[in-house]
């Protein structure tokens, strides 16, 4: 599956599927991302994150599914098949306690840089590579599609469940199959893969979320730190978003927020994200 380097990790070159390709009118589609100055429909941040558990497990050991993160900003996009490769940094002594390593991600055929991070193991981790970037988010400047939203807002005990059904067409397509991701016996549950993760924890976007126009976006960064975990397929869980941040650029408008995945029967918290998501101002008439 890698190699063990001095240096860390490297995983092999593979070659993600844009999972959402036919996804009309999203920046996952061909014509879309093309008509806002992508080479082509990209593959979802969250799918490149798959690339990287059993590099974690290997780096931290079993326990990362249980209390492990994973933080990663992304940089450039990529299209259907590109290769790219994971990369793990040298582990080190958290002063907390726990560990923790740089993570990356390259596009082969570039050499670019697709993301950038950090992953550990252990205690919350405080200093992940986005909570340390969360303060210098400037604040926005002309807010269009965002102009609804405002820092603070919440929403809390949004239900939500990883059906079995949703997590095996996943793995069908996954760069990095689990055992995990099939088998019972070794957490308990099955246990969901990242994108079913994200995906979660994402269901408080339709409660949270107030934007004033129709808008494409894609993800900028993405944090799962996993407090008691695994998160499992076919379980009852509850999620509470805030929103973190609100800003923006030449080119989109930028929203920061955070949630909480607690166990529907006990309310215990088994798992947190953060989620950068960038709305292209070019994808919106209020822009126009």
């Amino acid at each position: 599956m890698s190699i063990l380097l001095d240096t860390g990790i490297t995983g092999l070159v593979r070659r993600p599927t844009n999972a959402s390709r036919d996804a009309k009118g999203s920046i996952h589609d061909d014509a879309t991302a093309q008509k806002l100055g992508f080479k082509g429909g990209t593959v979802a941040g969250s799918i490149h994150m798959e690339q990287f558990p059993p590099l974690l497990e290997q780096a931290f050991g079993s326990d990362w599914f249980r209390t492990g993160s994973l933080s990663t900003y992304f940089l450039n996009a990529t299209t259907d098949g590109e290769p790219v490769q994971a990369f793990v940094g040298p582990v080190t002594e958290r002063p907390e306690g726990g560990r923790r390593a740089d993570v990356w991600m390259i596009d082969e055929t570039t050499g670019l840089r697709v993301l950038e991070g950090s992953a550990s193991i252990g205690p919350p981790d405080e200093a992940s590579n986005l909570r340390v970037r969360l303060p210098s988010v400037r604040a926005p400047g002309e807010l269009r599609l965002l102009a609804n939203m405002n820092v603070g807002n919440a929403v809390s005990d949004v239900p939500v469940r990883v059906t079995l059904a949703r997590s095996l067409e996943r793995v069908k397509l996954i760069t990095e199959d689990l055992s995990a991701y099939h088998d019972a016996k070794l957490f308990g549950e099955i246990v969901a893969a990242p994108t079913m993760v994200v995906d979660a924890m994402r269901c408080v976007e339709v409660p949270l979320w107030r934007p004033t126009s129709n808008y494409v976006g894609l993800f900028g960064a993405i944090e799962v730190q996993m407090l008691d975990g695994p998160v499992f397929v076919d379980h009852d869980y509850l999620c509470d978003g805030k929103v973190l941040a609100l800003s923006d650029s030449p080119k989109t408008e930028v929203m920061w927020y955070e949630t909480t995945l607690k166990d529907a029967k006990d309310k215990r918290p088994v798992a947190r994200m953060i989620l950068m998501s960038r709305l292209l101002k070019a994808s919106s008439k209020l822009w126009a």
